[in-house]
């Protein structure tokens, strides 16, 4: 599957960094739907309740949301509306995905300024939840600023990937990379099954029939 980010210097350790935090909101995803399956069990069988479970719950969604941005950017997989973009020249098309991903890059840095004054504000009120665990709300607020800046990271190093591109006038490769998914890419990550076009499998059969030839005429 292609990602919107070289594998190399900075962007694989950011690539790395979004598979780490991905993996660990995935696991603990898993130990939040048992423990509401052991809630709801002991509700109604045993007359027990594990207290918190709810709150939990909501903190865990906006977290997972919020680091989930960075992962979806990187994976290529943000939903887009590109019915006519295609119908643009390949240098207009280039200068579009430039100013969209710059675009993006300002709102998530938008939303992590946002984001810091929301903890910044819990912190100086000593605001708590209005719950039986009472959890000072700085704690699940700044795990939750630490997915928008992860996420404004990837956005701005990827806007900046993508000006610099766009500057050294690189459209088809800016095209490729920060354009839509094609039809065949989608499949390839929902699938992992790679779909050649037409062109791809032309030169593979092409290459192949050579390396029969050449070990016909070495026999």
């Amino acid at each position: 599957m292609k990602t919107l980010l070289p594998q190399h210097g900075i962007s694989r350790t950011l690539t790395r960094v979004c598979d780490w935090t991905v993996i660990a909101c995935g696991w603990w995803l898993i130990a939040l739907s048992v423990m509401t399956c052991v809630e709801m069990l002991g509700r109604k069988v045993f007359s027990f309740s594990l207290q918190g479970i709810d709150e939990i719950g909501s903190y865990t969604y906006g977290i997972v949301g919020a680091f989930g941005f960075a992962y979806t950017l990187i994976t290529r997989s943000h939903t887009r509306v590109d019915f006519l973009l295609s119908r643009f020249s390949v240098g207009t098309r280039a200068l579009l995905n430039m100013l969209a991903m710059v675009s993006l890059a300002a709102l998530a840095v938008l939303c992590l300024w946002r984001g810091y004054n929301v903890v910044v504000e819990s912190i100086e009120l000593q605001s708590t939840a209005a719950t039986p665990l009472a959890t000072p709300m700085w704690i699940p607020q700044s795990i939750w600023l630490g997915g928008y800046l992860m996420f404004a990271l990837v956005a701005a190093w990827a806007a900046f990937d993508a000006l610099r591109l766009f500057v050294r006038r690189r459209t088809g490769e800016l095209n490729e990379r920060f354009g839509p998914q094609t039809l065949e890419e989608e499949i390839e990550a929902e699938t992992e099954v790679q779909i050649k076009s037409p062109a791809q499998a032309s030169t593979a059969h092409a290459a192949a029939a050579s390396v029969t030839n050449a070990t016909g005429v070495a026999s």
